[in-house]
């Protein structure tokens, strides 16, 4: 009998493409579209498109019915608004800088998808994400790995997967080049073949965070002072929400060199700025630590680390600390790093581990 898997489909060309390939793989196939929110949870009209709009929901039926598989629309709506929505709200109140994809995929894709999966008896649960996973038979445990395809690798946003979920999920595009998928799209005449890649956060129209935070969420965010490293005041801003560490632009002050937003102080609502000099950091600390290659830290490593989706990675060694946090000193001082974010380490392809910077 074959095994059993629920591909989460967004539309979008790579969760398709995905299902294609665990059809032809033998799998048997079921196919899941989750409605995250509704226009009105986000502050848009009923025509605004999102990507939880009836169109993507239509474009994953449609390829689902293509290709011979069942089609489901799961609607996870109040957890989204209160484990991504919410705590993206909080991280920005309290003065951070949250990503808010790693969230959905930890408490949404790889939490209540995977429960709703083994209650409908899946074996496994699929998404297009461009990772893969590997089981060390020499110590049991499940490795998550970067794709083949460095420019679209996403082990950063996955860093959250537990061990039982590692081992029940499968990504099929993570040995294939985005150019590749696309042709596979093609050939198999797949409705959205051409269909363009979602950018920025699904809930945030135009990537208006401050506007969003504000009028969706009614986060008050007063207006407060532009201050130096040495507290002398340089003039008045928006509200915390609207800076984020390394900003330059969008300051609207004169300065005879460039200033940046080099630290947020939430007690008493000041945007310091200083010199690009002055974003650099040797070290950082960082809470809620996720293990995947190792079952714990217990005493320093080497590794290489991210500390934005987009950054290349950089050598640094990693030291326990308690309440599962690790301390990580760099090997090169680095700009902008910044609270609230993920820093994600690595061994090589392997993803050890990450949490969150404080």
């Amino acid at each position: 009998m074959s095994e059993k898997v629920m591909i989460a489909m967004s539309g979008g060309v790579d969760s398709s493409v995905a299902a294609a390939l665990l059809k032809e793989q033998g799998y048997e196939v079921c196919g899941a579209t989750l409605k995250l929110f509704s226009n009105e949870d986000i502050g848009l009209e009923h025509t605004s498109r999102t990507c939880c709009s009836l169109e993507d929901v239509e474009d994953a039926r449609s390829v689902a019915y293509k290709l011979g598989f069942p089609h489901h629309v799961f609607n996870f709506g109040e957890l989204f608004k209160e484990k991504v929505i919410g705590r993206f709200a909080a991280s920005y109140e309290s003065g951070e800088t949250p990503n808010p994809c790693i969230d959905c995929n930890r408490f949404v894709k790889f939490d209540k998808l995977l429960d709703r999966a083994l209650v409908l008896d899946m074996d496994y649960i699929a998404t297009g994400h461009y990772a893969q996973v590997e089981l060390d038979k020499k110590t049991g445990r499940y490795f998550l790995k970067k794709a083949v395809d460095p420019t679209k690798d996403q082990s950063y946003v996955l860093y959250a997967m537990t061990q039982a979920q590692l081992r029940r999920t499968l990504f099929p595009l993570g040995n294939l080049r985005k150019s590749v998928v696309r042709t596979l799209a093609e050939e198999r005449g797949l409705i959205n073949a051409k269909k363009p890649d979602s950018q920025d956060i699904c809930f945030v129209k135009d990537g208006n965070y401050a506007a969003f935070l504000k009028n969706t969420m009614k986060l008050i965010s007063p207006p407060g002072n532009f201050a130096d490293s040495n507290g002398k005041i340089l003039g008045t801003h928006k509200g915390l929400i609207h800076y984020t560490i390394g900003q330059r632009k969008g300051l609207n002050l004169s300065f005879e060199s460039p200033k940046y937003v080099i630290r947020k102080d939430l007690q008493s609502n000041t945007v310091v700025l200083g010199d690009e000099t002055e974003l650099y950091s040797q070290s950082m600390t960082v809470k809620d630590v996720n293990l995947i290659a190792i079952p714990a830290l217990t005493e320093p490593i080497e590794a290489t680390v991210k500390t934005r989706y987009s950054q290349k990675e950089v050598p640094a060694t990693l030291f326990p600390l308690e309440r599962n946090r690790i301390y990580v000193q760099f090997r090169e001082p680095q700009r902008a790093v910044t609270s609230g974010q993920a820093a994600v380490f690595y061994d090589g392809d392997n993803v050890i581990g990450g949490g969150t910077i404080i």
